[in-house]
């Protein structure tokens, strides 16, 4: 029953257009579906777990709640969650390093790889590492005993070993899981050279670049996903089902699939048996003569299968193998019919038909799958959801996750639900909240509690890092915490003075009613206690003093926040002050600017007290859907004194941070040594830029810098400037009075906004340590000129209509006497409104007169316009006559439907802001009759 109350009200809303004939309704609208509903994002908490760790690979959880984690550098440690500690319980001797033909000792991807509990370790206590032999040239698969928390080394067996060259980087695997058998899967890396679009180099000398000798070869276990039967003694037998039956010559029974260039993390759904992982794919950006632009792949194993590589991505798109001697590429090979010749192929030479991937994108936006984003890439993998894997499990997920695989991108930093059929078809994919933004996900697994767990491997390469950890996200199917919103309207002031806390913003998503608690407490004065949400609060003592709110709902759930209020200093005012409009920006037009800094205690700009260079200021144009209120909330907790503001909220929000850091060498150079190579170059701002989006390599190293095809050229831009200018300090503010002309980069719909900002960080009161400083910042957005009429904040009578094409937006169909708003427009210097609008005979409008009201719908009258019904095109006419034209053997393309001219309504002068109405009217009209369609509104000076 859940869906059909919204059901009912979807009819409702095509009422008008059922009336007018435009629509048929099916009775079959009116089925009950039983899908469960999609479970609120507020239900779902991400918990810390364990931090503070180095470089974490894997983890498995037990039924206690305590967890094993894997580091590469080779610790095994273990959180305790009695103590809320993670104690190291060994550490495995590995190798991290391979050496260069130049004979340069460099960092690798090897290390402690993989690790697994024997699906028997409540009774036998076995776990499975795989690691990097730390002096021979292989990988190990070991078998080890857990005993009192500590590892057995006199325990170890040799399960397996995979040969492996070192000298280059990379691919290693590393993923392994179970499945009801019994049988152990290994994911295990191509191990191969990264050059070119596919490592096809046959030259003598070159083995390590010609993955056709790796994952290409049937008798080589690199670049290939395995499937054993570990045996109690520390052996292992082949099982049924595997690619090649034992036996075969030129292959090695363990593969069950092959063709892999760096599948990650495995599972196998538990009631498939389909086997399902993460596949990490080349670096190009762009389609060549070399292959085609590289895809990562969410894969899928239904049986035993070759997938392809170095031959082929994504949907069977081809490499040619490249001719490294003669410097061209060959011929492409054919994916029902993959013939190996390379002579460092040692396996069969004619293979198996590739098997079809399941979900692939590349750097740039993809088609097929769009929701997966664009940028830095690397598929990461993750479990499929079924209830039942568990024993009654404390908080299980919500039924609606039943079935999906949940899988995450290590680079791009989500997590998605992909839905499929009975069958095992693709049908949809989905975030999975959004709300949380795991920093590089590199393991995720559901404990035996029911909880999804996530490991973070942290943001920097080959070393530590602060913000790796293991996340614990539990759901919590009944009574939810009130979510608590606390603010007041004075962070500080003089003593003696009274600040008004507020509680609003306090929500219950379960509707309870709320009791609220506020405390104040700190500089060694008695606690003051209110019991009302809004309470005012008096402060005659110097100090910093903490106002904590506590909210408990009807069922005694509870949660808390709280705000700093500094008394003894008054926070210092700042002013932004603009000429001309203070809506919207024109491009080209410049902008005559002002900032004025009062402070109580510091004096002021205008008395020479305050020095124009100790005032953060900065004006960025950003491009479309730049979110500038997070501009406000960094850096009133992170930083005041900078004019790279945007820059910096862009890089946090971007994947930059995968691979550099402002001042340490991570996987890329750090922003000061890019500053410090490039600055002051002729054209360098648009290199870099160019650098950005189409990514590139061999400048830095080995490692190819991602493209970002879908990255705005203006956020592009801004970040650019911010690196360029990283290591100079004495860049950190513009002139305190000036003026700026916007200039919408090249590439950029110029739909952006452009944000004027000024913050002053006061002195801390003298002879008084315990008083710090005050920072007051004000900031001006002024937006594009160009609005989207289905953006009104206010709409009435009006419907939204999309528009022809996917993803392409709406436009707004309206009826007599609707009307749109838009609040706090300043029309300042706005001499017309232009205005995409059309009455249309064959959608039936009737045309009508649009008016422009200040303030309200019955407001002062500004502007009018009459919209005529449009005369109708006919195509087919024009067509016959184009066809009757044309000369003999000529094609004739259909051409496009001529452009209307936009509706232009001029408007009185009008100065300041005022809400803005758009009423539409047509006395003859029927209240089903449509008068016209509305798209698009430009501002015009």
């Amino acid at each position: 029953m859940t869906n059909l109350y919204a059901q009912c009200q979807s009819l409702i809303g095509v009422a008008r257009n059922v009336i007018t004939g435009t629509v048929l309704i099916s009775l079959a609208a009116f089925t009950v579906q039983d899908t469960p509903q999609k479970p609120d994002e507020s239900r779902f908490t991400p918990i810390v777990v364990s931090d503070n760790l180095d470089e974490p690979m894997v983890f498995e959880v037990l039924p206690d709640g305590s967890a094993y984690i894997i580091e590469r550098k080779g610790a095994l440690k273990k959180y305790n969650p009695s103590t809320k500690s993670t104690d190291l319980i060994a550490n495995i001797p590995v190798n991290t390093k391979y050496t260069s033909a130049e004979g340069v000792s460099r960092e690798a991807e090897e290390g402690l790889m993989g690790f697994t509990m024997d699906p028997n370790y409540e009774k036998n206590h076995w776990i499975y590492l795989y690691y990097a032999h730390p002096t021979e040239k292989k990988h190990i698969l070991a078998r080890f005993e857990i005993k009192d928390d500590q590892l057995v080394e006199s325990s170890k067996k040799t399960v397996l070993e995979v040969e492996t060259q070192r000298e280059v980087c990379c691919h290693t695997g590393g993923g392994m899981t179970w499945d009801k058998a019994g049988n152990l899967y290994l994911a295990v890396g191509n191990n191969t050279g990264n050059q070119k679009a596919a490592q096809t180099d046959e030259r003598p000398g070159r083995a390590s670049w010609d993955d056709q000798g790796h994952a290409g070869n049937t008798n080589d276990l690199r670049g290939k996903i395995l499937k054993i039967h570990p045996e109690p003694d520390g052996s292992y037998t082949i099982p049924e089902g595997n690619l090649y039956p034992k036996g075969t010559a030129k292959t090695r029974p363990e593969i069950y699939s092959m063709g892999h260039r760096n599948p990650w993390r495995i599972t196998v759904d538990s009631k498939t048996g389909y086997l399902y992982w993460g596949e990490v794919g080349p670096d190009a950006n762009e389609d060549s003569e070399i292959g085609p632009r590289g895809y990562d792949e969410m894969n899928q194993a239904r049986k035993p299968g070759n997938f392809g590589w170095p031959w082929f991505v994504g949907d069977n798109q081809a490499f040619p193998v490249y001719d490294y001697a003669a410097n061209k590429p060959l011929a492409k090979k054919d994916p029902n019919k993959p013939i190996n010749e390379s002579p460092n192929n040692t396996g069969l030479k004619e293979l198996m038909p590739t098997a079809p991937n399941f979900i692939y994108y590349p750097y740039g936006v993809s088609d097929k799958f769009p929701l997966v984003g664009s940028g830095s890439r690397s598929a990461t993998g993750g479990p499929v959801y079924h209830r039942s894997d568990f024993k009654a499990p404390a908080r299980p997920w919500p039924a609606y996750y039943e079935n999906k695989w949940i899988t995450a991108d290590f680079s791009r930093g989500w997590i998605m639900a992909v839905s499929m059929s009975e069958n095992g078809d693709y049908q949809s994919m989905e975030r999975v909240l959004p709300s949380y933004h795991p920093v590089q996900p590199i393991d995720m697994k559901f404990g035996p509690s029911g909880d999804l767990y996530v490991l973070e491997y942290g943001s920097n390469w080959f070393r530590k890092s602060e913000n790796s950890r293991l996340i614990r996200i539990e759901y919590n199917g009944g009574n939810r915490k009130p979510i608590v919103q606390v603010s007041t309207d004075k962070k500080g002031g003089t003593v003696p003075f009274e600040a008004k806390l507020s509680a609003d913003g306090t929500k219950d998503f379960d509707g309870d009613n709320l009791k609220y608690s506020w405390k104040i407490t700190g500089s060694g004065a008695a606690p003051k206690t209110f019991n009302t949400a809004n309470p005012t609060v008096k402060f005659d003592k110097p100090g910093v003093y903490t106002a904590n709110l506590t909210v408990t709902d009807a069922k005694g759930a509870a949660n808390s926040q709280s705000i700093k209020i500094i008394a003894g200093n008054e926070p210092p005012k700042v002013a932004v002050s603009l000429e001309g409009n203070k809506t919207f920006f024109f491009a080209g037009k410049s902008i005559p600017y002002a900032v004025d800094v009062v402070d109580k205690e510091d004096g002021s700009l205008a008395d020479g007290k305050i020095k124009p260079d100790q005032i953060a200021i900065s004006i960025d144009y950003a491009s479309e859907g730049f979110d500038y209120a997070e501009v406000i909330q960094g850096q009133r907790s992170v930083d005041a004194s900078t004019q790279f503001a945007v820059a910096q909220v862009l890089i946090g929000k971007s994947d930059c941070k995968v691979c550099h850091q402002p001042n340490t060498k991570s996987v890329g150079p750090s922003f000061a040594d890019i500053s410090n190579k490039y600055k002051g170059q002729p054209g360098v701002t648009e290199k870099l830029v160019e650098k950005i989006l189409k990514g590139g390599s061999g400048v830095w190293g080995e490692v190819a810098m991602a493209a970002h095809p879908a990255l705005p050229v203006a956020d592009a831009e801004t970040i650019v400037k911010y690196i360029l200018n990283s290591t100079d300090k004495t860049l950190s503010t513009l002139p305190v009075k000036g003026e700026y002309t916007p200039k919408i980069p090249a590439k950029d719909n110029g739909k952006g906004t452009v944000l004027i900002r000024a913050a002053f960080t006061d002195r801390s009161v003298s002879g008084n340590k315990a008083i710090p400083a005050q920072t007051t910042e004000e900031m001006i957005v002024l937006r594009s000129p160009e609005i989207n009429a289905a953006e009104a904040p206010i709409v009435q009578g009006a419907e939204m209509k999309a528009l022809g094409t996917a993803g392409l937006g709406f436009s707004v169909v309206t009826f007599a006497n609707s009307f749109l708003a838009f609040k706090e427009f300043d029309l300042t210097g706005i001499k017309e409104l232009e205005m995409n609008a059309a009455a249309q005979k064959r959608e039936g409008a009737m045309g009508g007169k649009v008016e422009v009201h200040l303030d309200s719908p019955t407001g002062t009258l500004i502007g009018e316009k009459s919209v005529e019904i449009a005369p109708e095109v006919d195509m087919a006419k024009i067509m016959a006559e184009l066809e009757s034209q044309k000369k003999p053997g000529e094609t004739v393309k259909p051409p496009r439907r001529p452009t209307r001219e936009p509706v232009v309504v001029k408007i009185e002068p009008t100065s300041g802001k005022h809400d803005i109405y758009l009423v539409f009217k047509n006395a003859e009209a029927k209240p089903v009759e449509p008068l016209m369609t509305l798209s698009k509104i430009t501002f015009k000076q």
